[in-house]
């Protein structure tokens, strides 16, 4: 694998650089989150890291990528939304220029915009330090979400955090008109079936 320092200097240049603080900001929020669930905080804040490593790169290329390189592990409803391509792209851009092995990382990357059914802790970590980080996203609602992890104990906890999120994602999916992919609802239901009861607004 590439050192941090290679990796970061990569990202620097072909990501925006609001893109690249975003980046930066979601390793440290990683890190954070896996210590307190007492996962390997170092694997976290690679993964949090390199998860945007594809954003910058254009529409039609990450589809030509999509179609002709990776070919496959991605569902029809994702190739309805831009907005997902660089998550698909994601694990095939990591494991191509930084040479990332870890199916843990890759996973991560992979799962961290619609996410999926089976999530494992470390992939919602991922997923949710990419909404709290510090450096670009509303500090509010950061708060909000940190005070469901803080207030409940374990993974329910984090597991109301993850509800919220889907929460505002899917109106503001439906406010602008998108198309949401059914993966993103299944998810927000299994989450309303677990906590439903521990989430307050």
């Amino acid at each position: 694998m590439k050192n941090i320092d290679y990796i970061k200097d990569w990202l620097k240049k072909n990501l925006s650089s609001e893109r690249y603080s975003h980046s930066l900001g979601c390793a440290q929020s990683a890190y954070e989150l896996a210590k307190y669930y007492d996962l390997d905080s170092k694997k976290a804040y690679l993964a949090g890291l390199v998860h945007d490593c594809a954003k910058n790169m254009n529409n039609d290329t990450l589809l030509d990528l999509i179609k002709n390189e990776i070919k496959e592990g991605f569902l029809s409803c994702e190739l309805k939304n831009p907005k997902v391509y660089h998550a698909i792209a994601g694990p095939y851009i990591a494991k191509k220029e930084f040479e990332i092995d870890d199916k843990v990382i890759l996973n991560a990357i992979r799962r961290h915009t619609i996410g999926s059914l089976d999530m494992t802790l470390f992939d919602k970590i991922i997923f949710l330090a990419d909404k709290i980080e510090p450096n670009t996203r509303d500090f509010e609602y950061s708060k909000v979400l940190y005070g469901y992890i803080q207030d409940n104990s374990g993974i329910k906890g984090l597991d109301t955090a993850l509800l919220k999120c889907y929460s505002e994602t899917i109106k503001s999916l439906v406010n602008r008109k998108l198309y949401i992919c059914p993966v993103t609802i299944d998810v927000y239901n299994n989450l309303q079936e677990n906590v439903r009861d521990l989430l307050t607004d």
